[in-house]
């Protein structure tokens, strides 16, 4: 009967309610220490240890915000979530962990009642905000109009073209510019994928939802090898960020759930 003593991991750790109102925040966007606690109006001490226990069990990232060094931002590792559930579910029986019919994220695209528009900001508009651009604009199924722009545009990165033609997504056409070429446009989603940029982002008519990816540049890495190899995980990182992000949406607006945005921290 020792089959039965305890439950998957997983099961025990999201049972907690701060815990699971803590990986239900994060699932929305990436957010800091402080804003989870004035979100989620707990003390503290009690998000703290609850933090600590879901960075244990790696359900949950911690990434020092490039913005104030002080500070550091928490993401859901999604992947890991993933994992850990399919996992669950094969404890339970093993018919669980097979995957089950049901919409992708091109699916879920398709079925968004209007076409969406989609702005990625970061600092200098010339990676990880270009790339990100890119995979929406491949994933979103002709469904999703994807913008991006800089806080201090430069040029866009080699690399970031490299990476993207290597995966099928050349970038043609795009450039890097200044939000305020976009400023009084009207978007949907607001996502920051740049701590920097998060700090000094703009009211955009039509009170779009903001959300945060808090990913440090691939630019910055200074040893070439290591540098592309950064290219490649933020290109696989973004592309699993947005294919969740539609799926998101597309459940968001079946059930008509009103959206959260990461101001509201």
């Amino acid at each position: 009967m020792t089959v039965f003593a305890h439950p998957p991991a997983i099961l025990q750790l999201l049972a907690h309610q701060v815990r699971w109102q803590i990986v239900m925040a994060l699932a929305r966007s990436d957010r800091r220490g402080q804003e989870l606690v004035q979100l989620l109006q707990r003390p503290q001490n009690l998000i703290s240890y609850h933090l600590k226990r879901l960075l244990t069990n790696k359900v949950v990232k911690e990434q020092r915000s490039a913005a104030d060094g002080r500070d550091v931002y928490y993401s859901l590792d999604l992947n890991q979530v993933r994992h850990l559930y399919t996992e669950g579910g094969q404890a339970i029986h093993p018919a669980l962990s097979e995957p089950v019919a049901g919409p992708d994220a091109d699916a879920a695209a398709r079925q968004l009642q209007r076409p969406l528009r989609v702005l990625f900001l970061c600092t200098h508009n010339s990676a990880r905000s270009q790339m990100a651009e890119a995979i929406l604009r491949r994933l979103g199924g002709g469904q999703v109009e994807a913008h991006s722009a800089g806080t201090e545009p430069s040029e866009i990165h080699p690399l970031a073209r490299e990476t993207m033609l290597a995966r099928g997504l050349p970038m043609d056409g795009q450039r890097s510019k200044h939000l305020s070429e976009l400023r009084s446009q009207k978007f949907d989603y607001i996502v920051t994928v740049c701590d920097l940029a998060r700090e000094t982002c703009p009211i955009f008519p039509g009170d779009p939802e903001q959300i945060h990816w808090s990913f440090p540049d691939p630019a910055a890495v200074e040893e070439p090898h290591a540098r592309r190899r950064a290219f490649e995980r933020t290109a696989t990182e973004l592309t699993t960020r947005i294919n969740h992000l539609l799926l998101l949406i597309n459940r968001q607006r079946q059930v008509g759930r009103p959206r959260t945005s990461a101001k509201d921290a």
